[in-house]
């Protein structure tokens, strides 16, 4: 979350990755400036099969930028800590372990945030993910090879996820600030027994937290007028205090440490010390709790970045929501992403890391089905997704192939002389061999998987008349046809219009 950087002297320093965004990129396509279009974009992208060989699964990857809309405070949005608080600096992992004062005041501030992050919740784009992930199940509910969204990769520790779509599975990439782990046993606790033992120790500091809660200044979203209260919201729960005597502030020591003191690797005893009141005590060796987030300058476990990347591995394509992907932590996932071949979609105000990489071989032709870059509050556009696609997809859901029986690998659709053939790229041959198709014409479009053939005849299938084709059969070809870009439907349409009728 961090990297090094040599000072003068030659020591080394951490240092926090792009405090500033990058430069905002091309809107891909052009006409996803507007939320219809960006809708339409997004709709091509989640619908459109991916290259050949990638499953029709879609991963998602989140940053702080979702959240805002929850009231939330991000690094490096519009309003982001980064921006409004020059002076910011976040408490590193190795500052945590190594002094008892960083502790204090670590804890001390994130009692005071932890009332505003404990009242939030989710907000419309996280249902929407949910919502998202409803729709394109059911909608290809005869493909195996599609489960809609496989997995959602978070940087956020809000938890928002897991309350919005328990059952789409959530990789915590930082962690939770639901909880609390010790540093020595690693056993976890729940964040708000933990904020109740701060509450009994620090009585002062309870009295303050009433106090400012009394005076709306955790309540307001104004950053002008928080700071006239002498309080700055900061990302994860942090609330800068101006002048606050942090040096007072008492935490309590790990009960599983307190009742059974560790030993370490090297087979050393150690001890855990504490007060009248239960707070731990600096002379102690062990019993640390920290918050169950990767802090500045810590290292993701194995076993998260192995869920991670199963997650991206599992799917074909990556939308990615409301980050900068500045932490390399998330961006080599979005590199993971790119090498593979999966297309990719972004959302997100302001610049990217190298997002020129994300794009740059993109065909602009392909820009929607196999490539997104948009600029709008999540809040707004999934939401407006998510009623266009229950629009679209308001018919029968498609199966895995489209067809007039259920052996059957198409779907016919014909006036009592001539055919057109409906048919998935991955049947093509199979199908062309069984029906002894002695002459095709037309054209096939292979960007977004669906063939279009006149057929001379159609042995043992059902036959449409005229009238079917123009009602509802054309509903049904504008419906498999949904993936492609509009004007696309409307040439593959018109066409098939124009050979059925004979025009």
């Amino acid at each position: 979350m961090s990297t090094l950087a040599t000072t003068a002297a030659g020591t080394l320093r951490m240092r926090i990755p792009y405090r500033e965004l990058p430069p905002p990129t091309t809107i891909i396509p052009a006409t996803a400036t507007t939320l219809p279009g960006a809708v339409a974009a997004l709709k091509s992208f989640l619908t459109t099969p991916p290259p050949s060989g990638l499953p029709n699964r879609t991963v998602i990857l989140t940053g702080a930028g979702l959240s805002v809309a929850s009231g939330l405070a991000d690094y490096r949005g519009v309003n982001g800590t980064y921006r409004v608080n020059k002076d910011y600096k976040p408490i590193f992992h190795h500052e945590f372990l190594n002094s008892h004062e960083t502790r204090q005041r670590y804890w001390a501030r994130s009692y005071i945030g932890w009332r505003g992050l404990g009242r939030a919740g989710p907000n419309p784009g996280h249902y929407a993910i949910r919502d998202l992930g409803d729709l394109l199940t059911k909608r290809y509910s005869g493909d195996r090879n599609n489960k809609g969204i496989t997995g959602v990769i978070t940087q956020n520790v809000d938890s928002f996820h897991k309350m919005s779509h328990p059952d789409i599975q959530t990789v915590e990439l930082h962690g939770t600030l639901a909880s609390v782990v010790c540093t020595s046993c690693r056993n976890q606790f729940p964040r708000d027994e933990y904020q109740t033992t701060l509450a009994r120790l620090n009585p002062i500091w309870a009295d303050f937290l009433r106090e400012a809660l009394a005076s709306g200044a955790l309540e307001t979203e104004d950053i002008e007028e928080r700071n006239k209260k002498g309080i700055k919201m900061n990302p994860d729960g942090d609330v800068d205090l101006a002048e606050a005597p942090y040096t007072t502030f008492r935490y309590p020591a790990c009960p599983s440490c307190l009742k059974e003191p560790p030993r370490l690797a090297d087979g050393t005893k150690t001890w855990v010390e504490i007060d009248k009141d239960g707070a731990w005590i600096p002379s102690s060796t062990a019993g640390v709790l920290k918050p169950a987030v990767i802090m500045f300058g810590e290292s993701i476990s194995a076993e998260v970045k192995d869920e991670a990347e199963k997650a991206i591995d599992n799917a074909g394509r990556m939308l990615i929501l409301g980050t900068s992907l500045a932490t390399y932590s998330a961006w080599r996932l979005a590199q993971r992403a790119k090498l593979r071949g999966m297309p990719i979609a972004i959302v997100s105000i302001g610049g990217v890391r190298r997002e020129e990489m994300f794009f740059e071989d993109l065909d602009p032709k392909m820009a929607g089905p196999h490539g997104v870059r948009v600029e709008m509050a999540t809040e707004q556009l999934l939401p407006a997704l998510v009623e266009e696609l229950k629009t679209s997809f308001s018919g029968s859901p498609v199966p895995n192939t489209f067809s007039t029986s259920t052996s059957s690998p198409f779907c016919i659709l014909s006036t009592t002389s001539r055919k057109v053939l409906i048919l998935t790229s991955a049947w093509r041959e199979k199908a062309a061999k069984k029906m002894m198709i002695k002459k095709v014409a037309g054209f096939h479009s292979v960007d977004f998987g669906i063939f279009v053939w006149l057929m001379e005849s159609s042995p043992n299938r059902k036959n449409l008349g005229t009238n079917d084709f123009q009602n509802d059969t054309l509903a049904t070809l504008g419906t498999i046809t949904s993936g492609a870009p509009l004007a696309r439907r409307i040439e593959v349409e018109n066409e098939a219009r124009r050979t059925v009728e004979g025009t």
